[in-house]
């Protein structure tokens, strides 16, 4: 079999259990969904599931990751820069993510789905910043400010999209990409 074909028999196979996914986690308490369930509603088997995912629980960091870095993704359309604009872009991306119809489930899953949802997209925000200041600090200090530029900016969208901030999200984008580049005196 050639590998283009394998390449798409692969995503298809993945998207068909991430769509049975999204389908149980709306009728059922994650910890109640089987990997009998997901091969039932993928129309595939047991062994094809085994094939890409070790169990439920790395089939659901597999869907929060693509979610996190399509979402980053999307809007800063692959350019990587630190400017306010690609700031204000990360900040959209966070309140994207968060507001993402797919990533909603019944209530009693919201416990266990949102610190992996933090941990996933603070890991792209991360990977983002590394890459955008890679010449503008020393390696000691590169850590550093991606962890606080990574934590402040999803704070921010994840205040908007909690709907405990009182400003739109693109206000919100604006006033922390200012913060973040040296701007709190435009605050």
């Amino acid at each position: 079999m050639g590998t283009k074909v394998r390449n798409l028999r692969t995503t298809y196979t993945k998207e068909s259990l991430v769509n049975a996914f999204f389908n149980l986690a709306t009728k059922k308490d994650f910890e109640k969904i089987t990997v009998a369930d997901l091969t039932e509603g993928a129309q595939v088997n047991r062994a094809t599931f085994y094939a890409h995912f070790n169990d439920k629980y790395d089939l659901l960091n597999y869907i929060m990751g693509n979610s996190a870095s399509n979402a980053i993704a999307k809007r800063t359309t692959g350019s990587i820069k630190l400017d306010q604009e690609s700031i204000s872009q990360l900040v959209l991306a966070v309140c994207d993510f968060y507001q993402q119809p797919r990533l909603q489930c019944r209530q009693s899953n919201i416990s266990l789905v949102i610190p992996q949802l933090k941990e996933k997209i603070l890991s792209e925000l991360k990977l983002y910043l590394l890459k955008s200041i890679e010449n503008l600090y020393t390696d000691m200090e590169k850590d550093l400010f991606v962890s606080i530029y990574a934590n402040v900016i999803h704070e921010a969208g994840f205040l908007w999209a909690s709907g405990k901030a009182k400003l739109n999200k693109e206000e919100i984008a604006k006033k922390i990409s200012l913060f973040v580049l040296g701007g709190q005196n435009s605050l």
